[in-house]
Parts: structure tokens; sequence; C-alpha cells
């Protein structure tokens, strides 16, 4: 949905916060509207894979940083009931290791609105927490598989858990928790060779595989923008062994570019962000584990939402918090301007 849907007139760019029209809902100066809540539940995560972070992990948060249940519970609501957000999804960190996530899903599911509900999760656990999810209403599910061979695995993610993973993705199959999602990154030298083993795995399963350019949210800002696998080179991998047509399905606001695999129904997506950023489609808004909004997943500034919530400020205060953290939204992440700067946190603590 955009402004234009909404009966607004298309904001133009603008500093001047008073030209913000009168709407509850989450719009930002370009004309789009955020109804895409991305949540981090926590920081950590059981999984040390080599993009992300290094081998000994990061400073985690500590618990009083974190927003409890209660917190938690209470901003979502917020973006639901009173800024108009249809779908909510839970990231982290790895978001199987927040103990009351089953009872933020179902208290999410519940909201007035019914939102849609999803959770990207590395599937270590998710075999164990499938059918728990489900009951407390949980929509679908988006698991990260970048190999199919368990030293290459074990080489990207320094666990040895593919196992786990090819588990949690049957048991999220079998609970209906579809379409189930798969997320990949090749790496150049690593396992980019797989490209066309884990879409053909993914067919034969009836996943829906998501391949993601390597983005600058690295922990140790090694990121090498020449080293990445581009989304052109992801289509020319997978076109030696497939015949791949573009899907003329609308896209919307989706992140991947669709492409039909011999000519369908099975299809292949392409999320490439930094080579074809899809910014001025862009409907998210994001919430960290510790409080923090962001209006873009590289954004380099946040508006603080746990410090006035503790310090008692009513919904109507932090939902104008929140409006306002939109309207400053950039235009695009400006990757391709020489102005770019990688945020400080990294995707572990900002959330996928």
């Amino acid at each position: 949905m955009n402004a234009v849907e909404l009966g607004i007139p298309f904001v133009r760019h603008t500093t001047d916060t008073s030209e913000r029209p009168d709407t509850p809902y989450l719009v930002d100066r370009f004309g789009r509207v955020a109804q895409d809540l991305r949540v981090s539940l926590i920081d950590k995560c059981n999984l040390r894979c080599t993009y992300c972070m290094p081998a000994e992990g990061l400073p985690w948060l500590k618990r009083s940083e974190m927003l409890d249940t209660d917190e938690m519970n209470r901003l979502i609501r917020i973006a639901v009931e009173e800024l108009g957000v249809t779908t909510v999804r839970f990231t982290g960190g790895e978001p199987l290791l927040r103990k009351d996530l089953v009872d933020i899903i179902g208290a999410t599911s519940a909201l007035q609105g019914n939102p849609k509900t999803s959770l990207t999760t590395n599937g270590i656990n998710l075999g164990d927490f499938a059918e728990p999810l489900v009951r407390a209403g949980l929509n679908r599910v988006n698991v990260s598989l970048d190999s199919l061979d368990r030293e290459v695995f074990k080489e990207l993610t320094r666990r040895d858990r593919l196992d786990d993973v090819l588990d949690g993705l049957a048991a999220a199959k079998s609970m209906k928790l579809e379409p189930v999602k798969v997320n990949a990154v090749l790496m150049r030298g690593i396992n980019d060779h797989e490209a066309p083993e884990l879409l053909r795995y993914c067919i034969e399963r009836g996943y829906q595989l998501r391949f993601i350019e390597q983005m600058p949210l690295d922990a140790q800002h090694e990121w090498d923008r020449d080293a990445m696998i581009t989304a052109d080179e992801i289509l020319e991998l997978l076109g030696r062994e497939f015949s791949l047509t573009p899907d003329t399905a609308e896209r919307g606001s989706a992140p991947a570019e669709r492409w039909l695999v011999d000519g369908g129904p099975a299809t292949v997506g392409v999320i490439g962000s930094v080579t074809r950023p899809f910014c001025s489609a862009c409907d998210r808004t994001r919430l960290t584990a510790d409080g923090q909004l962001r209006s873009c997943l590289f954004s380099t500034t946040e508006t603080d939402l746990r410090a006035p919530m503790r310090d008692g400020a009513s919904d109507e205060e932090l939902a104008r918090l929140w409006r306002g953290e939109m309207w400053a939204k950039a235009a695009g992440h400006g990757m391709d301007s020489g102005e770019f700067a990688q945020p400080d946190r990294p995707m572990s603590a900002i959330g996928g």
C-alpha cells in the first residue's frame, strides 16, 4: 500500500516534519507506507556464520537492556492496532533462543487486525518448536541454508548442525508452515558451485528458495563488494542447469525477483539488495531487541522507544515517536553513492 492508495497526496522530499500528513499510518517523505514490521527478538545466535560474526561471537545484550515480554508485546500492539502494520516477521540473532518466543507470537496473532506472522530462523531448533509455533498462530517460516555439504556447512557456520537444519525444514513442512522459504547466501569459491543443487533440493521438497546477495552487515566490517556473488552471477549459475523466465506475477514490495524454473510452477527468488535495490517499494519498519526503531536495515541512526516507555510514555507518545522515525526515512540505502556508511550494528543485532 502506498500513500496515494490511502488518499494521501504524494509526499515530496523535505526535512520539515510539519509537512507530515495527518494520518496514523507510517508514511514517509516519499509516499511509502510501512506495513511490515521486522522484530529482532534477541541478538544471540547458536551459529557463527563467517559472513556475519567472528568465531568467538559478539558482546551480547544484557537482559536488562532487552525488552521484556510485556514491553515487546506492547510495542507490537501499538504497531498493529495504532500504526497500520499488517505483517510481523520475528528475527534475531536466532529467535528460537528467546524463551518467551511462543508467548509473543501468540499475543501478536491475537491482536485486532489479525496480522500475518512469520519467523526467520537458522532452523537448528525448529524441529522441536514447529508444533508449538503453529499452535501459537505462526503462519510461515524462512530458514537459512547455505550448503547441503556437511563440510562446507561446518566451514561457513563453524558448527556441525546441518542435519538439525534439514530436520527443522521437514518439520515446518509437515506442520504446514507454508510457504516454507529457504534463504541462501553464496560465497565465492566456497559454496557458489552448490547453487543448482540447492535449487533442485528445494523444488523436490516443495520449499521456496531465495538467494540473497551478501550485504555489508558483518560485525567484522570485512564485506567486499568485488568479492560478492551478484544477482546476475546467481542467475548465470542457475542457468547452466535450469531454464529461467521472469515471473510476471505482481511483485509488490517483496524483496525477491522471482523466476519460473523450467516453465514453472516452481520458482526461485533472487534478492539483489546491493546490485538491484528495491528501496522505492520498501514497506518495512524495524524494532530491535533493545527497543530501538530503525527505518532501514542500513540506517546509521535509531529512535529509542525503550527509555521513554520505561519512563511512563503513553501509547500515543510512543506512536508519535514511531511515526517520526519513519517520516525521516531516507529514499534508499545509497550503496552506490560515495557517502554510504555501514551501520555499526551487525545483522545479528538488527534482524533480517
